[in-house]
């Protein structure tokens, strides 16, 4: 009879033990706080439904593909919401997801919004300043993770992308002297996936040197589609290799396109895992058959 019972409390007890294995993991962008806010990184986060917001200590979600899927790529992903709140579930957690079954690791970045409820921070400071942060400190832990330097990219979904414009045309270069080893690595990303960019912070040039971009948006966007055209049209001027999708309909936030009925958002992700594969980022480079010019 006791042996009965101790076997049925196991079995109470393993669903729990393997819900909590299967967690994300949490990284905090610095170890002490961002730099002049640290006596704010122990301030609760405000959650609910599918948002997030009221971040004093910006952090990356991590979530790894299966080992037997894994291919050594790597997506930070920043989530919409105006600077005001994240989008959390369906622009962080959902890509994720997708990502992950494409055997990408993803770290989901909670950055510090501009727009929120008697905040101190500034968009173009303290949000750009977690995007550096954020490349950096994956590319940090690159070996940790099973992750290839040359194939770390950035996605932004609407104010997201907007973090990724002023990160993703930077030189990159980190700071050898710097006393924190993160802040020496390289904050320049492989590739770029912009899904409804917001606005803001498009340079007027891009350089030529700038990551290869996938963008997408709908043409009934008000915000964000003439972001999509802009940006294609500065990387056609560069001659930097580039792939837009600009859909009839779909307005803005249409997220993953699992909601939609429409059939070309709701199957928009395999746009974007067409060109990860096509572009070689869901494999080693040394594995690509050089091309032949003619």
């Amino acid at each position: 009879m006791i042996k009965q019972i101790k076997t049925f409390i196991v079995l109470l007890l393993l669903p729990a033990a393997l819900w909590a294995q299967t967690e994300p993991m949490v990284i905090p962008l610095w170890a002490k706080g961002a730099p002049g806010f640290e006596s704010r990184r122990n301030e609760p986060e405000q959650a609910k439904d599918y948002w997030v917001k009221n971040i004093h200590n910006p952090s990356l979600t991590v979530f790894l593909p299966p080992k037997d899927k894994a291919t050594g790529a790597a997506v930070i992903v920043c989530p919409g919401g105006g600077h005001r709140l994240l989008v959390y579930t369906a622009e962080g957690i959902d890509p994720a997801k997708f990502l992950n079954n494409l055997g990408v690791a993803v770290f989901v970045l909670k950055y510090r919004l501009g727009r929120d409820t008697l905040s101190p921070y500034k968009i173009d400071v303290h949000a750009k300043q977690d995007g550096f942060r954020a490349l950096r400190l994956v590319r940090s832990r690159a070996a940790k993770f099973g992750i290839d330097t040359n194939r770390i990219g950035l996605m932004g979904f609407s104010a997201g992308g907007e973090v990724v414009d002023m990160v993703a045309f930077d030189k990159g270069k980190g700071d050898p002297k710097a006393a924190d080893p993160i802040d020496r690595q390289s904050s320049k990303p492989a590739f770029v996936i912009q899904i409804y960019p917001g606005p803001l912070y498009i340079p007027d040039v891009i350089p030529a040197d700038a990551p290869p971009a996938f963008l997408l948006a709908a043409n009934d966007d008000p915000c964000c589609s003439i972001s999509v055209m802009q940006l294609l049209q500065r990387y056609r001027d560069a001659k930097v290799p580039v792939e837009a999708h600009l859909f009839t309909q779909g307005a803005h936030g249409f997220n993953m396109g699992q909601r939609s009925k429409l059939k070309s958002i709701n199957t928009w992700p395999q746009r974007l895992a067409d060109w990860l594969s096509d572009n070689n980022i869901l494999q080693p480079v040394s594995n690509v058959r050089p091309k032949v010019m003619h």
